[in-house]
């Protein structure tokens, strides 16, 4: 039997999610999930508030609850999302050296203080432009910020702007794109292979097929999986999709996580 985990879920905590923890876990424990991680967002001097609203004596205080109340059925783990931009490192590092977390996904959700979301980051950019401007602030962060255990997403930028085609093409980006798994792989942290790029219709995992080649080419070894839900019924969306890639790579393990340190599983 294939362990699975689900490394990168939201809650209720999160601003834009309806769905309680113990709902998540409910359904996690039914699909017969090993472990999952709860990720939500965290992203300081975002445009919607309620990115950065979580009051983590209150999150870990219920997380415990849940973690005792369900550890015969399920292992939880305390994780984080974090939304990195360089004004807002130090608010980060001080989250992180404050709570207990077990895991903790880096993500760029915003570039240049600019949001995806709102189309504003696509202002006066052609789609080119804007792929390799996010690609540029992904690798200042992966310069500037090393406390972080994989990367989330890389290349959801093609789920944004308003662009007919919804692809990204990795020989496009070759250059800048190797030179942030270099510096991934050099942190000792991993990728996240995120599977909602297929509920967003776009045909693909984040990152695509060709950049999680890559990474493996270059040495890169730690791999978590994870659906992005933000509903019960999300949960390990596609990840036959990821499991088959994994396993068409010959990538035999992927990782998790306890307390910030990472060991591997093997799944083939």
């Amino acid at each position: 039997m294939r362990f699975y985990a689900d490394y990168h879920v939201h809650t209720d905590f999160s601003g834009d999610c309806n769905t309680s923890m113990e709902e998540m876990i409910k359904k996690a424990i039914k699909l017969g999930l090993k472990e999952l991680a709860f990720t939500d967002h965290v992203d300081y001097d975002y445009p919607d508030p309620s990115f950065e609203a979580i009051d983590y004596n209150t999150y870990t205080k219920f997380f415990e609850e849940l973690k005792s109340k369900y550890e015969k059925k399920i292992n939880l783990l305390l994780g984080v999302e974090v939304g990195y931009q360089p004004h807002i490192k130090k608010n980060i590092e001080e989250l992180l050296q404050t709570y207990p977390f077990d895991f903790v996904i880096c993500s760029t959700h915003m570039a240049d203080r600019l949001d995806f979301y709102t189309g504003d980051f696509f202002q006066a950019k052609n789609q080119n432009e804007s792929y390799r401007r996010y690609f540029e602030n992904v690798l200042d962060a992966v310069n500037q910020f090393q406390n972080y255990d994989v990367y989330g997403h890389l290349d959801f930028i093609v789920r944004y702007g308003n662009f007919k085609s919804k692809t990204l093409a990795y020989a496009d980006f070759k250059d800048i794109i190797d030179e942030i798994l270099r510096k991934i792989i050099a942190n000792g942290s991993g990728i996240e292979i995120n599977t909602s790029g297929y509920r967003y219709k776009l045909n693909q995992l984040h990152p695509q097929t060709e950049i999680v080649k890559r990474y493996k080419e270059l040495g890169g070894e730690i791999i978590t999986v994870g659906s992005d839900a933000h509903r019960a019924e999300d949960l390990c969306s596609h990840f036959d999709i990821a499991y088959a890639l994994l396993e068409k790579l010959d990538i035999k393990y992927i990782a998790t996580y306890r307390q910030r340190k990472c060991s591997f599983v093997k799944i083939f």
